[in-house]
């Protein structure tokens, strides 16, 4: 009866995390919090450390050093400030931005099962990808936002073979899906010489892309773990008709009008070392690179003068992203792991490219961690990141109507709480 109990919580666990990834990152695009014990190292030894089934987000290789069969399931919470100040050079009238960033819930499924002494297998799902940003309605900046999200659920069959003792390697098939959403205000007083309402338009569509993830372990001697992982590039090609509420008969002219957005979820490398320095103490780093220069449109840009209207999409202009991460585990006594992480990203576009509908930047990230052993067969743990992007200038204009958007998200950070459980069989 009680191995049937925990079948069924595992089992509802799982299918909550599934539909709970689907929302589970937010004003950042890729975050590294995904509902795991990974979130208390801020990504320290990610491709490294192979110490549980969500290793398959980091590099599947790590199921070479799983035991059994092995499950984990992660929930987790995002919320954080991110309000935009504006200054003099703001040319439209309207009310503050608010605290664009509202709470979100996240979570991630794993499992791994060991073939035999070589071979491994596993599956995982989780949502790496993504933002969502709910601005005021009537904010100064609604002509170029006011509803946004992008969100990407993976879903990672993964394998791994061992070699020996020093070599393994691992790879999971990544199917993403994607969906996106855009909405924002058209002003309508160029069009008239009467002050009329705003319009709106309204844009939004899924779409499926695949990749791989793939990794390598070595091993040079016990307690040492050197990986490297690599993730591909995943395309996104999302492409909806404009539906524009409320409008003037010229700018009604704009529904239905196609558009194409072709997002190219980056492709990713990690390096990452796991060094066991006695007993109690584990050292951790990772290195990590993201493609983000070959990322995309960013979302939709509908704009009005006197003579009319049109609808574009907007470039990215973003550029490569780098990661240092440093972090250690102190194991207390046999049922107790502490977990300390910090780590910085650079940012992914200039302060001269930064847009209102994605607010990237320079990022450092504060983290820790607790795992608790229940018994041999189950563990508990808690984790938190607190991510502090600082101030993060904004000044973007409207080619046709004129409209200006300038000032700056003022001591912009996120934090994520997680708790996830991991059994063995």
């Amino acid at each position: 009866m009680q191995s049937n109990k925990s079948a069924l919580c595992i089992s509802v666990l799982g299918t909550l995390s599934l539909l709970a990834s689907e929302h589970s990152t937010a004003g950042g695009l890729m975050l590294y919090e995904i509902g795991t014990d990974n979130i208390g190292l801020a990504n320290a030894g990610a491709a490294a450390r192979a110490q549980g089934p969500s290793t398959i987000a980091s590099n599947p290789a790590g199921l070479s050093y799983l035991k059994g069969t092995q499950i984990t399931a992660g929930a987790q919470i995002l919320f954080g400030h991110l309000s935009f100040n504006r200054d003099d050079q703001t040319n439209t009238p309207g009310t503050g931005s608010g605290n664009m960033l509202d709470p979100i819930p996240g979570g991630s499924f794993f499992i791994s099962h060991k073939l035999d002494d070589q071979w491994s297998v596993g599956f995982g799902s989780y949502g790496d990808f993504g933002l969502a940003e709910n601005y005021d309605n009537d904010w100064s900046g609604r002509y170029f936002v006011q509803n946004a999200s992008i969100d990407g659920l993976s879903l990672v069959p993964s394998v791994a073979y061992r070699f020996n003792d020093q070599w393994s390697v691992g790879v999971g098939i990544k199917a993403m899906y994607g969906m996106l959403k855009s909405e924002a205000a058209i002003d309508q007083s160029p069009l008239v010489l009467t002050n009329r309402a705003d319009g709106q338009y309204k844009y939004k569509d899924i779409d499926w892309g695949f990749g791989a993830n793939v990794g390598v372990i070595y091993a040079p001697q016990p307690g040492t773990r050197i990986g490297l992982a690599y993730t591909s590039q995943v395309d996104l090609d999302f492409e909806d008709g404009l539906d524009i509420k409320n409008s003037d008969p010229l700018v009604s002219r704009l529904d239905g009008t196609n558009l194409k957005l072709d997002l190219k979820v980056p492709q990713t490398a990690t390096l990452s070392l796991y060094q066991q320095l006695d007993s109690q103490w584990a050292f951790l780093a990772s290195v990590n690179w993201k493609d983000w220069s070959k990322f995309g449109d960013i979302g939709i840009d509908v704009d009005t003068n006197a003579g009319g209207a049109r609808a574009t999409t907007i470039d990215a202009h973003y550029k490569d992203t780098y990661q240092l991460a440093l972090g250690a585990q102190y194991q207390m006594n046999p049922d107790l792991l502490w977990d300390f992480g910090i780590a910085y990203d650079t940012s992914a576009v200039s302060d001269g490219n930064r847009t209102l509908t994605v607010p990237m930047g320079a990022a450092w990230r504060f983290a820790a961690g607790l795992t608790y052993s229940l018994n041999k067969e189950t563990d508990l743990n808690f984790s938190w990141v607190t991510v502090w992007m600082g101030d993060m200038p904004v000044d973007q204009t409207k080619s046709l109507s004129g409209h200006r958007v300038s000032g700056e998200f003022d001591n912009a950070w996120i934090q994520a709480l997680s708790a996830n459980m991991t059994w063995r069989y």
